[in-house]
Order: structure tokens, then C-alpha cells, then sequence
């Protein structure tokens, strides 16, 4: 078997309340194992200002600071701008938010971040809901999923509508590096994380966290579920660097999507049609990346997009 080769250092701590099996939790351990103590953290509402910041106290042995939904993007701005002031360069900046903070509630602000070419990462811990606040619907949920807000009784068959694709709307804006991450293969992950904070520029990562409360599965299965996430095709792993894609984690075969799909509640009603559906759209998907892969470009980036804002005028 082979070794792992993670840092040592822990920089979140135990006392925190995150759920069992929290996917997001592990998300935050691996994200600043790579990325060390010169890191601030900009959170806004979501699950993890409940799991880290009961007010006086924190979970995270690094600098936090806690914003409203809507404003993740502009709030990294702040900071990186504040931090340049003063000559701390060597500081990471990162934006921490679900996908209710990114794909819906804080999709402007990012939008904004990525086009002023802020020097910071921004992340979407993707659990596919509004958790924190009781399970809702949100434009990142699957399609067919049961949440409270996407009830399966009566007439109602869960999420109508597909996922939003996120990552696609974040490559129009030509970052120097965005990539997906999986806590249930860290190494790949350390790998992502090393890579982007070594970087300048506007970074994304979409970070698949599985919710066993919110998805209904046993929470002892998490690493299990990000596996077969990965595996099946649902959540692939990739990453893009100024414009090209690269796979990597590459299966021979994918295995059957309804292994995946069996294993959490929020996806028991759905038929073998349904299914049959979703495995489609999945190896759609797969077959898309590998072409996206072999053509090495999503798009010509721009020459004209400055890395910096211009001096200004005397």
C-alpha cells in the first residue's frame, strides 16, 4: 500500500461542531494542512460559521474573519488589497463558501473577484444544499435529489432541474488555475493545494463535500461516498491551468452510477428510468472532459487581461 504523504501540521482543532462524517470539515483539515499558518480565511453564512466560530471561540489556527453571504469575493478582495498595503505578500487569501454562498447568493461578488484578477483563492465546498439552514434546494443540488424545498411526495419527483455548472461559468473568466477536490483522495488533493497556492492571480476550487445528514447516509460511509462520486463519473477530478484541462483521476470503466446513487436516501425514490437518466447525463459528461482533455483548450484567454490593476496616473 501505498504511503501518504500529507503535512503534518494540523491547523484545524478538535472541539469543533461539525456533524459526523462532515464532508466540509474534512474539506477545511486538508485545505490548510497545504497551505500552512500564513492563511487568512473569509467565511460567510453557511455551515462553517457554526462548525468553527462560536463566538469567542474559533477551530481554525489561522486568521478568520466572518461575512455576509452575498459577500465572499468582494471580501477576499478587501483583504488581499489590505494585506498588499502593508507588504504581507507571502499571505494566502482564501474564500470559503458553500455553494449557496457561491453558485446563487455569491455568484456577482465572485464574478467581480475573478474579473479584478484578485491575487486569492476562492473555494465552493459543494454539499449541494443549503444545510446549514434546514436542507433547501440550492442551484447546485442534483437533478432529481430530495431536499426539503425539492419534496419527493404526492407529484413531486424531487430537483427538476440539472446542476449548475459552476465551473464552466468561472473558466469564461479566465482564471490562472481552478481544479476539482475530493477529501476522499487527499493526495491528489495536497497535490491541488501546494499547486494554486504557489500560483499569482484569481484560483478556484470546487470541492465535492458530501453531507450525510442532508444526502442520508450512514456517516461512518463518507470517504466511501466521495469515492464512488469520483468513480462513477458524478464528480471527476480535474484541473485547468490557463485554459488547459487535465484529468486527474482516470478510470478504465466507469462503474455503474446507481452504486452511487443507491447509497444515499436522497435519491431513493427515483426509477430505473430516472436512473438510466442520470447515468447518461453522467457519461455525457465524462466523454465531454475527455474531449476537453485531448483538445487541450477551453477557450483562448484573452492577452489583453491583466494580471494586476494598471499604475495609475500621475
Amino acid at each position: 500500500m501505498a504511503k501518504l504523504t500529507l503535512p503534518a501540521q494540523e491547523l484545524m482543532f478538535s472541539g469543533h461542531s461539525a456533524c459526523p462524517g462532515c464532508g466540509a470539515a474534512l474539506a477545511m483539515r486538508l485545505l490548510l494542512k497545504g497551505l500552512g499558518p500564513r492563511t487568512v480565511v473569509s467565511v460567510p453564512a453557511c455551515c462553517w460559521t457554526v462548525i468553527a466560530t462560536p463566538y469567542p471561540t474559533t477551530a481554525l489556527g489561522v486568521a478568520m474573519m466572518d461575512n455576509p453571504i452575498e459577500a465572499t469575493g468582494a471580501s477576499i478582495s478587501g483583504i488581499r488589497a489590505a494585506l498588499d498595503a502593508m507588504g504581507e505578500k507571502d499571505v494566502t487569501v482564501v474564500g470559503f463558501a458553500g455553494d449557496g454562498g457561491t453558485a446563487d447568493i455569491g455568484i456577482q461578488a465572485l464574478s467581480g473577484m475573478l474579473e479584478r484578477r484578485t491575487n486569492a483563492l476562492y473555494v465552493m465546498y459543494d454539499n449541494e444544499a443549503y444545510m446549514n439552514t434546514g436542507v433547501q434546494r440550492s442551484g447546485e443540488t442534483p437533478l432529481g435529489a430530495w431536499t426539503t424545498t425539492t419534496p419527493v411526495e404526492g407529484h413531486e419527483h424531487g430537483k427538476i432541474e440539472a446542476k449548475k455548472d459552476m465551473m464552466a461559468i468561472v473558466l469564461a473568466h479566465h482564471p490562472v488555475y481552478a481544479a476539482t477536490l475530493n477529501p476522499s483522495f487527499p493526495e491528489d488533493f495536497e497535490r491541488k493545494v501546494e499547486k494554486a497556492k504557489a500560483m499569482s492571480g484569481p484560483r478556484f476550487f470546487d470541492i465535492f463535500a458530501p453531507c450525510s445528514t442532508g444526502w442520508r447516509f450512514d456517516a461512518q460511509k463518507t470517504i466511501a461516498i466521495g469515492r464512488l462520486a469520483t468513480d462513477t463519473g458524478v464528480f471527476p477530478l480535474y484541473e485547468v491551468e490557463n485554459g488547459r484541462y487535465h484529468v486527474t483521476r482516470k478510470v478504465g470503466s466507469l462503474k455503474p452510477v446507481e452504486e452511487y446513487l443507491h447509497a444515499q436516501g436522497r435519491f431513493r425514490h427515483l426509477t430505473p428510468a430516472n436512473i438510466a437518466a442520470v447515468g447518461a447525463q453522467v457519461r455525457d459528461g465524462w466523454e465531454k472532459l475527455l474531449t476537453f482533455e485531448s483538445e487541450s483548450l477551453v477557450a483562448p484567454t484573452p492577452s489583453a487581461a491583466p494580471t494586476a490593476p494598471p499604475a495609475t496616473r500621475a
